[in-house]
């Protein structure tokens, strides 16, 4: 057995610490009041007997507690709760010493590899990540009420974003860039006025996304059709100056001519500033700004031929990618990119296919962008085309005081997911036990939530000038408490969830995909999002249920339920979960398929939801990619693509990898043997658990495995 201590921990279990434990208790009371040698034995033959793999050690203490209440022992009971009292009071001192040092000798896995965007082995990043561990315990231990804690630990639910819990900051947004860069901002105490050009517009975006990331926890995104204005400036700013200067010696058509060739030089800067800015800013956290760059282009939009030539340069750039340390050209993390899909590019003849047939070469060799069907958003949100914020949550509609929709300037105060399997793995097929149990763990969900409200309630506008004073979320007054943000569903808050296949699979012994399965699984999803519209009725709060991106989480629950629960075949022996509502990987779906099934779930999780596909190397077959782009704007929200095709970051090859006679995996062209920097395709089984070095001995089963 194992057991899980306060501080997260797990640690073997050991009888011999419970009979020092009573003993010393035993000690400190008279004779009438000890227990024997073989009481205290059959105290723990009653926890031994559970036969449980994974014990809280609050659970154990409780147990010993009530055996020798039932012996009727209460002076001894009380001495070792005192006893257990005063060890807690020792805890609390400091629980955080052994984390943050395996933190600085590099040895605590899972908070270094918990962010694509941090390098863990960095003394900047290992600033935030110790501070991280000092939120996580004083969350845990005092912020929180323990039943949550406890469900936390347990695995019930996630309670996301601990690290960050202490502060009063919250998840993610959607920047309002286009006031910031309009209206003029402040930054360091440094006025910043509206540009006059595109290059400045974009120097100065760059800095307000790392300003923003600083004072927040969660992802960004920003919508650059915003720039098309400052394009255009910079236009008018080359004609008038050339048509200054040469205009009584040259043609208007080789002025024109100029100012264009000079416009396209300044278009290429400013979107190699974007690109490399962000990849090189470090935030105050530690980490490179986790920011998506929406790409719509909107036909009501005056500046949509500026937009359109924006878009193109920033989809060129990153088909092209950007060099690392070895000068080789590699796909960059950030920004991510999202390309919306409308009546005049999705392919079908529009004016602007030419731009999506750009983007389908992108995701072809680059995985981005990722795909907004306008068509399909229209139906789900009131008629409104916008951007998932940076963690791919979606906002609900929401009006100002004119009756006009409002995104930009919104933001998500947090997540809490539930896990699904482990209510279907307690009910046990009893759809009665299953539903009474959701809604208990719901209600729990609901209180964890309320915690992220109320931390947030009372702060002032001064814990961050950027967001609440200067424009990214609002212009409020220095020492404005922020509190009408966080009410009317102005901001969101998040129910995630994570193992609809798993859940499915345990009650009806079928996956979703099943006509009975599909059954059970709508009306699962169907219940989520009920209970997430009736917390809004009832608080007036943006609730919303929110198809969890986590995939790190997807991990976590399955490991702590195979922990305590045992191998069950095609749930906890897989060593991950599905996340949310997604067709299970092993399944034999086709694209369309899946899309088609997966979308009249995003419908339902309208909080967050996306979908994808894995594909295989496509860049010799883009009329097929391009198909399934076309499919995605008549079908399907919001989709992307995982390319499965085998690649060596060190010297940017894509043939496959091989193995050499080491038994190694080898890149044939620059001969790569580090399998971080590479990506290897599965081979054989297709498990897809833990990215893991296999050390058989064969050829054939060793690999490194990719959860894509």
């Amino acid at each position: 057995m194992k057991v899980i201590k306060r501080d997260g921990t797990t640690v073997t279990y050991d009888r011999n610490k419970i009979i020092r434990a009573i003993q010393k208790a035993n000690a400190e009371v008279e004779p009438a009041e000890k227990v024997t040698d073989e009481t205290i034995e059959y105290i723990i033959s009653c926890i031994e007997s559970k036969n449980r793999a994974r014990m809280l050690v609050e659970d154990i203490q409780d147990i010993i507690e009530q055996k020798l209440m039932d012996e009727k022992k209460f002076v001894l009971a009380k001495t070792y709760i005192i006893y257990r009292y005063s060890r807690e009071l020792v805890r609390k001192a400091n629980t955080t010493d052994d984390s943050i040092l395996s933190l600085i000798q590099n040895r605590n896995k899972d908070v270094m590899e918990e962010n694509s965007n941090k390098n863990a082995t960095v003394a900047s990043t290992q600033r935030d990540l110790i501070a991280g561990e000092v939120s996580k315990d004083l969350t845990k231990r005092i912020l929180l009420p323990e039943k949550i804690s406890k469900a936390h630990e347990e695995g019930v639910l996630h309670f996301h974003d601990a690290d960050y819990f202490l502060q009063p900051i919250f998840n993610c947004c959607l920047i309002n860039i286009g006031d910031m860069l309009d209206n003029g901002t402040v930054m360091n105490g440094k006025l910043i006025e509206s540009p006059k050009s595109f290059q400045v517009a974009c120097t100065v975006m760059t800095q307000v996304i790392a300003a923003v990331a600083s004072s927040q926890y969660g992802g960004q995104s920003v919508d650059v059709r915003h720039l098309g204005k400052y394009l255009r400036k910079s236009y008018n700013k080359f004609k008038a100056k050339m048509t200054a200067e040469f205009g009584d010696y040259v043609s208007s058509t080789v002025i024109e001519k100029m100012v264009k060739e000079r416009l396209h030089d300044e278009l290429r800067s400013g979107v190699q500033t974007i690109q490399y800015q962000i990849n090189t800013l470090m935030t105050t956290n530690g980490q490179s700004p986790f920011v998506t760059l929406f790409l719509n282009l909107d036909k009501d939009d005056e500046y949509i031929k500026e937009n359109a030539l924006i878009i193109e340069e920033i989809l060129r750039q990153r088909l092209e990618g950007i060099k690392n340390e070895k000068g080789v050209y590699i796909t960059p993390a950030f920004p991510k990119l999202i390309y919306v899909l409308d009546e005049h590019n999705c392919l079908k003849g529009g004016e602007y296919d030419y731009i999506t047939q750009l983007a389908v070469k992108c995701s072809a060799k680059r995985l981005y962008p990722d795909y907004i069907s306008a068509k399909k958003m229209r139906e789900n949100y009131e008629g409104n085309v916008f951007s998932c914020m940076g963690c791919r949550s979606f906002l609900t509609p929401w009006k100002d005081k004119n009756g006009e929709y409002k995104f930009e300037g919104r933001f998500n105060q947090g997540v809490v997911s539930l896990n699904l399997p482990q209510i279907g793995i307690i009910a046990n097929g009893d759809e009665d036990k299953f539903w009474t149990l959701l809604d208990k763990r719901l209600e729990l969900c609901y209180e964890a939530l309320m915690c992220r409200h109320n931390s947030l309630m009372g702060i002032t506008s001064d814990v961050s000038p950027v967001h609440w004073q200067y424009g990214a979320i609002a212009r409020l007054e220095k020492g404005e408490p922020i509190d009408k943000l966080l009410l009317n569903g102005y901001s969101t808050i998040s129910l995630g969830y994570i193992g609809l296949y798993e859940v499915t699979k345990l009650m009806k012994g079928c996956s979703h995909t099943n006509a009975i399965g599909q059954d059970f699984a709508l009306r699962v999803m169907n219940h989520l999002r009920a209970a997430t519209d009736r917390w809004k009725a009832e608080t007036g709060l943006g609730f919303g249920l929110y198809g969890s991106p986590a995939e790190s989480l997807c991990y976590r629950f399955a490991r702590i339920d195979a922990e305590r629960f045992g191998n069950i075949e095609d749930v906890t022996d897989k060593g991950y979960y599905t996340n949310s509502y997604h067709v299970d990987v092993r399944e034999n779906i086709d694209a369309f398929s899946k899309f088609r099934f997966e979308s009249q779930f995003q419908k339902i999780s309208s909080g967050g939801a996306i979908s994808y596909v894995e594909i295989p190397n496509m860049r010799n077959n883009l009329d097929a990619l391009a198909e399934v782009v076309r499919f995605i704007y008549d079908n399907i929200q919001y989709a992307e693509f995982n390319t499965k095709s085998d690649y060596c970051h060190e010297c940017g090859y894509d043939g496959e990898i091989v193995i050499n006679d080491d038994n190694e995996w080898e890149c044939p062209q620059c001969g790569n043997k580090d399998h971080s920097k590479m990506n290897v395709t599965r081979r054989t089984c297709g498990y897809l658990g833990e990215n893991f070095w296999n050390v058989g001995k064969t050829k054939e089963i060793k690999a490194r495995v990719l959860h894509l």
